[in-house]
């Protein structure tokens, strides 16, 4: 096996952990509030998105391929479905603002991310 084959199963293997673990961190953040002037601001919609975008930054990085932070994202996307899915009063994601933004901006930040990690795959210019 090639050097450049070990890097991408390597990176594919840790993405699905990684993955998990910022769908159901991201699922606890999510709904949290901080009371401003009356209004509730929803900062952990932005925090489960920020960790997201951060753990797929890291792996791309960390392994120069876009493949693992694609299977971050998909991966998440997919545990959010199972989420949102998990029947009539069980779904831990609700269909309201702070649940959609972070259903959705999850695609989102996943789109960014691999345009973002396209710049570590390159060859460094000599």
């Amino acid at each position: 096996m090639n050097k450049g084959a070990t890097g991408t199963a390597r990176g594919i293997a840790a993405a699905v952990p990684v993955a998990l673990f910022a769908a159901l961190a991201g699922t606890a953040l999510h709904r949290q509030t901080l009371l401003v002037a009356g209004v509730d601001v929803y900062w952990g919609t932005a925090a489960a998105l920020l960790l997201l975008a951060s753990l797929q930054l890291l792996l791309g990085a960390w392994s120069r391929s876009l493949l693992p932070t694609a299977v971050v994202g998909i991966v998440c996307y997919a545990a959010l479905g199972a989420l949102i899915s998990a029947g009539s009063g069980k779904a831990l994601i609700v269909a309201d603002v702070p649940g959609n933004v972070w259903v959705y901006g999850s695609a989102g930040v996943t789109l960014v991310m691999l345009l973002w990690c396209l710049r570590y795959r390159r060859p460094p210019r000599g």
